[in-house]
C-alpha cells in the first residue's frame, strides 16, 4: 500500500469510499473498473500520481503501526549475526592470503545478513518439520556466509573453511569448499544450484510448481512446503530471472517468495544510476500478478515518515535517483544532512534536532531484523498469488568505509589491517589487536554453552533441523521396481512393414512403460509446445495435460480421439513456447528424489536443436544438482527439417551433450536399440546401479523424424554392450533385408552406441 499521511478530511474521504462501493454494487465490477480507469488516467495527466501505475511510494509496504510483535531475542539474533558476518568475511580475507589468493566474494552476504538470519530463525522448515522441508535457493555470491553459520553449528569446521575455492587441492576432494551452491561437489550440504546468475529465479518457481503438481495428483503432500529464492537486484537483468513470472501468477504459486536484495549494486557500479531498481521491479512483479512487499528503510525511519503530513519526505524519496542512495552511504550523516534533507527545507526541518551520528544511522529496511519479520510473516500469509519481498541494502554493510557502497567493492576480497579493527569493533568480537594478523585473523566460534550458540541451535531444532542440508533416502530405500522384459517387447518386435520414425518408436515405449503397475505412474513427460509433431498428442486423451485449475472451457477439439484436455491430476507438463521454463521442470522433476523423497522419471522432448544449443546452461546446473531423467532430442539429424532453416538442421547436439561430464549420450538408429538403452538407464538412475556406476546421470537420446523400416532385434545383437565396437544395421544392397555389421567406436553410423565414445553424429 502506498505511505498513507494523517487524513486531513475523513468525511470527505469516506463519501470517495462510499461512492466506489455503490459502483460496484449497483453497477458491477466492469463499470466500476471503467470509472477507477478514467480516474487513474486523468490523475496521471494532472501529475497526482506516479506515472508508472505498477509503482507506489519509496517506502515500506507493512506501515510501522501493522508490523507483528518480534517473537525472538533481538539482541541475541545481533550477536549471532555479528559472528557469522566475521566468520564469512575472514574466510573470504584468508582465502587471498600469499600463495593462494583465489579470493571470493565478501560484500554480497555483508548485505544480506539480516534477510538470511530472520529466516534462519523463525521461517526456514528443515528436514525434520512435520510437512517437509522448505526448499531454499541461495544466492551463489552469499555462499560465504551460509558456510560461516554452519561453522557455528559445528557442521563445518575451520579447517573446511580454510578450503574455500579449493574444492580438490585443499585436502582432496570434499575437503574444500566450492565458491557457490554445488550439491555434486557437496551432496551432503547444498540442494539447489543456484548459479549462473539468473538460473535460481525460474528454477524456484518451477520448484515450487512441481511441489504444486506431486500434490494435486496425490503423489505427496506437499502443501506446508515454501520454495524461497534470494536473488540480488542486478541479477534481475538476467532473462531467466523475470520471464518465468507470470507462470508463478498464473498458477497462484503462494507457496513461493522471492527475496530480492536491493543494494543497488551489479559488479561495476549502480544497477540503475540514473533510476530506481526497486519501483521498477515492483512495477514488474505488480503487472505480472505478485503480491510486492518493499521493506526499504528501517525503523529509525518511523518518527520521520509519521510526522510527514504534507509528504515532503515522502516526495523527495521518490524523487531521489539510486545513485544518490547509493552515494550517501558512502559518505557521512552531515553529508546526508546536506545533499538529501537539505533539499527540502521541510524536510531539513525533520532532522535539524538530530545529530549527525543519527541522521548516518537511518539505516535500510534490510538490515532490520523487525521489518524484515514482518514483511516475511505477511509473505507466508498471503494466500493466491506468489509474493516478493524488495529490500533495501547496503553493499559491504558493517565492512567498513573502504567497501560499504563502494563501485569496487565487489572485486575486493580483502580487508587491511585498519578495516580488521573497525571489522571488529563495529562487531563487538572479542579480540584483542594482537589476535589481527593481516593475512590470517581468525575465525571466532560462539562459546560453547552460551546463551547465543543455545539460542542458535534451539531455533534449528523448532523449525526442523539445520539448512542447508541436502538429504537422500537410503539406496535400498529409493529402489524401484522396474518394468520386466514384456514391458519392452513392443521395441523388440521391430514394426513390421509398416516405416516407423523413432520419435514414434519412442512414445510407444512410452506408453508401455507408463502401464506398468509399479512405476507407470512416476514418468512425467514435459512438453515445450510440440506434443503433436512428437506424437505426444496421443496421451492428451488418457494421461492428460496437467492444470491447477482443470478445465473449465469447452474444447474445440472435444469430439475427436485426441483432444486437448487439462485435468488438475493431469501428467503431462505442457510447458508452453519455453525451452528454458522446460528445462527448470525437467530438473525439479529429476531431483525429487532428493527434493522430496520420491524418484520421479522426467521425459522431456523437444527440437534437438533447442536442448544443449538454447538452455546448455540450465543443463550444466541439472548435472550439478544430481538430476536423473531422460532428453529427447527429437527431429534430429542435418536433414530431417530442410526447408526451415539452419535452426532445425542439428548435427551436433550429440557433440554438445559430450561435454556435460553428467550426460550419457546416444544416437540410437531403430526401436529394439531405444528399449534396450532405456531398460539400461532406468536401472542405473533408478535401480541397481554397477559397482563403478554413477547413478546421478541423466541420458540424452537424439531421435529421428523421418519414418524408416524398424526392424526386430537381431538374434546377434550385442544386449550388453561388452564388445568394444558399437552394434549396427545396415541395408544389404540387393536384397533390402537388414543385418547387423560392425562399426569401429568414432564411426559416422546412427547405430546404437555404447555411451557417448562412438556413434556422435547422425549419419
Amino acid at each position: 500500500m502506498d505511505f498513507q499521511p494523517p487524513d486531513t478530511d475523513p468525511t470527505e474521504t469516506q463519501e470517495w469510499l462510499d461512492s466506489v462501493d455503490a459502483v460496484v454494487d449497483h453497477a458491477g465490477r466492469a463499470r466500476a473498473r471503467e470509472l477507477m480507469t478514467s480516474v487513474l488516467h486523468r490523475a496521471q495527466q494532472r501529475h497526482i500520481v506516479p506515472p508508472g501505475y505498477g509503482d507506489t511510494d519509496y517506502v515500506n509496504t507493512i506501515p510501522a503501526t501493522a508490523e507483528p510483535a518480534f517473537p525472538g531475542d533481538e539482541d541475541i539474533e545481533r550477536r549471532i549475526r555479528s559472528y557469522v558476518r566475521w566468520n564469512a568475511a575472514m574466510m573470504v580475507h584468508r582465502a587471498q592470503r600469499p600463495g593462494l589468493g583465489v579470493g571470493g566474494h565478501i560484500s554480497t552476504y555483508a548485505s544480506t545478513a539480516t534477510l538470511y538470519e530472520v529466516g534462519f530463525n523463525h521461517f526456514f522448515r528443515g528436514h525434520d518439520a512435520d510437512g517437509g522441508a522448505d526448499q531454499i535457493y541461495f544466492q551463489g555470491h552469499a555462499a560465504p556466509g551460509i558456510y560461516a553459520r554452519a561453522f557455528l553449528e559445528g557442521r563445518l569446521t575451520a579447517h573446511h573453511l580454510d578450503g574455500f575455492r579449493q574444492e580438490i587441492s585443499h585436502a582432496g576432494q570434499g575437503g574444500g569448499l566450492p565458491s557457490y551452491p554445488h550439491p555434486r561437489l557437496m551432496p551432503d550440504f547444498w540442494e539447489f544450484t543456484t548459479v549462473s546468475m539468473g538460473l535460481g529465479p525460474i528454477s524456484a518457481i518451477y520448484q515450487a510448481r512441481f511441489n504444486r503438481y506431486l500434490h494435486n495428483r496425490g503423489i505427496k503432500d506437499t502443501s506446508r512446503q515454501h520454495v524461497w529464492a534470494f536473488i540480488g537486484d542486478g541479477e534481475m537483468d538476467e532473462p531467466e530471472a523475470l520471464g518465468a513470472l507470470g507462470v508463478a501468477a498464473r498458477e497462484g504459486l503462494d507457496n513461493l517468495t522471492f527475496v530480492v536484495n536491493c543494494n543497488l549494486q551489479r559488479l561495476d557500479g549502480p544497477v540503475r544510476g540514473n533510476g530506481r531498481i526497486i519501483p521498477e521491479l515492483e512495477a514488474y512483479f505488480r503487472g505480472a500478478g505478485w503480491n510486492v512487499i518493499k521493506v526499504v528503510w528501517g525503523r529509525e525511519w518511523d518518527p520521520l515518515l509519521g510526522a510527514d503530513r504534507d509528504r515532503a519526505l515522502v516526495d523527495l524519496l521518490n524523487s531521489t535517483p539510486d545513485g544518490d542512495f547509493q552515494t550517501y552511504k558512502s559518505e557521512s550523516g552531515a553529508f546526508v544532512r546536506e545533499h538529501f534533507f537539505a533539499r527540502d527545507p521541510r524536510t531539513l526541518a525533520m532532522v535539524e534536532g538530530m545529530t549527525d551520528a543519527e541522521v548516518w544511522g537511518l539505516k535500510r529496511g534490510g538490515h532490520d531484523s523487525r521489518k524484515v519479520y514482518a514483511a516475511y510473516d505477511a509473505a507466508l500469509r498471503h494466500r493466491g498469488q506468489p509474493t516478493v519481498v524488495l529490500a533495501q541494502t547496503i553493499k559491504g554493510w558493517t565492512l567498513g568505509s573502504h567497501f560499504e557502497s563502494r563501485n569496487s567493492t565487489h572485486q575486493m576480497k580483502k580487508l587491511t589491517l585498519e578495516d580488521l579493527r573497525a571489522f571488529r569493533d563495529r562487531l563487538k568480537m572479542p579480540l584483542r589487536d594482537s589476535h589481527l594478523d593481516a593475512d590470517l585473523p581468525p575465525y571466532v566460534p560462539l562459546p560453547s554453552g552460551s546463551r547465543e550458540l543455545e539460542y542458535l541451535h534451539e531455533r534449528r531444532r523448532l523449525l526442523g533441523g539445520n539448512l542447508p542440508r541436502r538429504s537422500v533416502p537410503p539406496a535400498r530405500a529409493r529402489l524401484l521396481k522396474l518394468p520386466d522384459e514384456a514391458a519392452y517387447d513392443v521395441m523388440a518386435r521391430g514394426a513390421g512393414r509398416q516405416p516407423v520414425a523413432t520419435t514414434m518408436a519412442f512414445v510407444r515405449l512410452l506408453k508401455s512403460l507408463m502401464k506398468d503397475p509399479e512405476i507407470g505412474h512416476r514418468f512425467v513427460p514435459i512438453i515445450p509446445d510440440e506434443a503433436r509433431t512428437f506424437g505426444m498428442d496421443a496421451f492428451f486423451p488418457t494421461k492428460k495435460i496437467y492444470s491447477p485449475h482443470g478445465q473449465h472451457y469447452l474444447s474445440v477439439d472435444r469430439d475427436l480421439m485426441l483432444s486437448y484436455q487439462e485435468d488438475t491430476r493431469g501428467v503431462l507438463l505442457h510447458e508452453g513456447i519455453t525451452e528454458a521454463g522446460c528445462a527448470a521442470s525437467w530438473t525439479a522433476a529429476g531431483t525429487s528424489y532428493a527434493t522430496h523423497g520420491e524418484p520421479m522419471i522426467p521425459i522431456y522432448i523437444f527440437y534437438s536443436m533447442f536442448g544443449f544449443q538454447r538452455t546448455g546452461d540450465q543443463l550444466w546446473a541439472a548435472a550439478d544438482q544430481l538430476t536423473r531423467g531422460f532428453l529427447l532430442g527429437a527431429t534430429a539429424g542435418r536433414t530431417t527439417l530442410n526447408g526451415e532453416g539452419l535452426q532445425h538442421q542439428d548435427g551436433h547436439s550429440l557433440l554438445l551433450a559430450s561435454t556435460n561430464p553428467a550426460c550419457v549420450a546416444y544416437d540410437p538408429a531403430f526401436g529394439f536399440e531405444l528399449g534396450h538403452i532405456v531398460r539400461d538407464a532406468l536401472r542405473r538412475m533408478y535401480g541397481e546401479p554397477g559397482p563403478a556406476e554413477d547413478p546421478n546421470v541423466f541420458y540424452y537420446l537424439t531421435l529421428y523424424n523421418e519414418p524408416v523400416a524398424q526392424p526386430a532385434e537381431p538374434d546377434n545383437a550385442d544386449v550388453e554392450g561388452t564388445s568394444p565396437e558399437c552394434t549396427c544395421t545396415r541395408r544389404r544392397q540387393r536384397t533390402g533385408d537388414l543385418a547387423p555389421r560392425s562399426s569401429p567406436p568414432g564411426s559416422r553410423c546412427r547405430g546404437r552406441s555404447r555411451h557417448r565414445s562412438c556413434c556422435a553424429t547422425g549419419g
